[in-house]
């Protein structure tokens, strides 16, 4: 009973609407007392234009039998009722509680009904119209999505019209057709791409619509108007970031116009230029990746994600002190926002600032980052750093215990734990206990491609060289895109000077698929080295070394200047490299085996 009550009260609520002018006047007026007789004529007049209630006895039973109905397991006899209510009024608040019904029951084409029963009956209802568009777009009606998405545009004043724009890609996301979306959306944009005031932001959301149907150039069009319509505007960049790729240039060009245009550079949004970076250290420019990192931190200094991805890159780079800088400096600016528990950059930072305790044999300091780690969803690298800082101290079996007592309920797990202990096997130059593991683990998954990847170079490193050729020719036939493949082969040859031809197009076929990636053009100069082509090898040296200051490139690079009679230069570079990692083995052997010191 006390259920039906409060369904009764809902009921109520509903039909409020419709009982406020009767229940603002009462049936038999109070007594007027002689100094409120001045009133008299307004009150009565107030009275006479009130709007009559429709509510009548009938009407209201209807109402809450129809609630009632609907809450009780019989969703389509309360629809009913609900919708005739709304017909009899039409009041706004009963359409919408119809269409509701049939939404939460399931049955689109009943919320359509009393949807377009609303829109025909209140025309000039806003919210009506955006109930059909939704309810269209999750019935995949996508053709029929047309005009009430042009009513959706024009209803949108002038201040809220942009938002309106670029709000389309995400209500269409769900479509099965994204070419048509597109091209409904697009028909709908048709008015707003030539004005000023909305071009940019309508260009952008035609962008984003054909990126979503896979058309890539069409897209890099739109952003390309988009950004002429506006140079100054985040949409067309935002389009182009992701059409990014080395066989499309003109993306990057779109990206760099925005951020390098005068008027909007001090204005130029950090998320950008942070998502900017993120795609060069995808593509391997990190030299890149850097200088945009140094402008957010410099123009956007209490910007935190720009501190913490600017110390993890000079963690990989060997440049200790500023990275150690770099990430408490984010530390700093996390802990001022809300939440930082939740945070999952913070456990990075920790991480990272135990790595760097770790490497100055500072173990005490390394353990103390890793109990500031909360998240549980970090325990994983936690504990792996935890075994590394023992492993440093001797104790590699209780490190190797560590890894493994961590838990493995799923298959991911499971992977991260093997990745972990591999990779502190590796660490620790534990090459043939690493090997077994590896062995283990492809006996019951032969074909996978990156265990295959990790077995071939301890294979290399335990001096198996046929095996290593064999399980990387393998894994390029099970997978034809694996680029590290082609290259480990190919430098492998090339290193030691034998089948150079072949070895020059394995590595050639590597940067077909990672044109950017500086290790495989440390490859290719090599194997030109090898093949005594000095200038071009020492030309492509240049643009790697550029790319990634690294102490292997930094190996090479000395060798062949070197042998082309540049010494000083050659010595500067080495010394370079021994900055950058003096424990670095090509660095080291290369510099033993020509007998030099710099």
């Amino acid at each position: 009973m006390k259920k039906k009550l409060g369904l009764a009260f809902a009921c109520l609520w509903l039909a409020a609407p419709l009982v406020l002018a009767q229940a603002a006047m009462p049936e038999s007026p109070a007594p007027v007392k002689p100094a409120e007789t001045s009133g008299l004529a307004q009150a009565k007049a107030a009275q006479d234009s009130a709007p009559l209630s429709l509510l009548d006895s009938e009407l209201f039973y209807e109402l809450l039998v129809g609630e009632i109905t609907a809450q009780e397991g019989e969703p389509a006899a309360g629809f009913a009722l609900m919708l005739d209510a709304a017909r009899k009024t039409g009041d706004a608040q009963l359409y919408q509680r119809a269409t509701d019904i049939a939404l939460q029951a399931r049955s689109g084409d009943a919320a359509l009904q009393a949807a377009l029963a609303w829109k025909q009956q209140l025309p000039a209802s806003r919210e009506a119209n955006r109930y059909v568009l939704q309810i269209l777009i999750a019935l995949n009606r996508i053709a029929d999505t047309l005009e009430p998405l042009k009513t959706e545009i024009r209803m949108a004043s002038d201040t809220e019209r942009v938002a309106v724009l670029t709000a389309a890609p995400r209500a269409y996301a769900r479509a099965s057709d994204r070419k048509l979306a597109a091209s409904v959306v697009e028909s709908a944009l048709a008015d707003y791409l030539a004005d000023p005031a909305t071009a940019s932001a309508a260009w952008t959301t035609a962008g984003r619509m054909r990126l979503a149907a896979d058309d890539r150039e069409g897209a890099l069009e739109a952003a390309r108007r988009g950004q002429a319509a506006d140079p100054r505007a985040e949409g067309p960049a935002v389009v182009a970031l992701e059409l990014m790729d080395p066989k499309r240039p003109e993306a990057e060009v779109l990206v760099n116009n925005y951020l390098n245009d005068r008027e909007s550079t001090s204005k130029a949004l950090p998320e950008i230029r942070m998502a900017y970076a993120r795609v060069l250290l995808d593509a391997q420019r990190y030299a890149e990746a850097t200088a945009q990192l140094k402008i957010v931190t410099r123009d956007k200094p209490d910007y935190p994600e720009g501190w913490l991805v600017l110390g993890s890159l000079q963690l990989q780079d060997n440049q200790p002190a500023l990275s150690q800088a770099s990430l408490e400096r984010y530390i700093a600016l996390a802990q001022q926002t809300p939440q930082t528990e939740r945070n999952p950059g913070l456990a990075q930072a920790y991480l990272s600032l135990s790595q760097l305790a770790e490497k100055r044999k500072d173990y005490a300091a390394a353990e103390n980052w890793l109990n500031k780690i909360e998240n549980s969803s970090e325990l994983a690298q936690a504990q792996t750093r935890r075994a590394s800082i023992l492993a440093s101290q001797g104790k590699l079996e209780e490190g190797r215990r560590l890894i493994r007592q961590l838990p493995e309920r799923t298959p991911e797990e499971a992977r991260l734990k093997l990745n972990a202990e591999v990779g502190l096997l590796r660490e620790f130059k534990q090459y043939r206990q690493a090997h077994d593991l590896l062995a283990q683990a492809l006996a019951k998954a032969p074909e996978d491609t990156d265990l295959l990847y990790e077995q071939s170079m301890v294979a290399e490193k335990l001096g198996s060289l046929d095996e290593m050729e064999r399980l990387l020719r393998q894994i390029i036939l099970l997978k034809p895109d694996y680029h590290h493949a082609y290259n480990a082969l190919g430098y492998s040859l090339a290193d030691r000077n034998v089948r150079l031809p072949e070895a020059r197009e394995l590595i050639r076929k590597a940067i077909e698929h990672a044109p950017a990636d500086p290790f495989i053009k440390d490859s290719l100069g090599w194997v030109e080295f090898r093949m005594g082509n000095k200038l071009e090898a020492a030309q492509i040296f240049e643009a790697a070394y550029k790319a990634k200051p690294d102490a292997e490139i930094a190996a090479h690079f000395g060798e062949v200047l070197l042998s082309l009679g540049q010494r000083d230069r050659a010595l500067a570079i080495w010394k370079e490299g021994l900055l950058l990692n003096a424990d670095n083995e090509t660095l080291l052997e290369t510099l033993k085996r020509l007998n030099v010191k710099p």
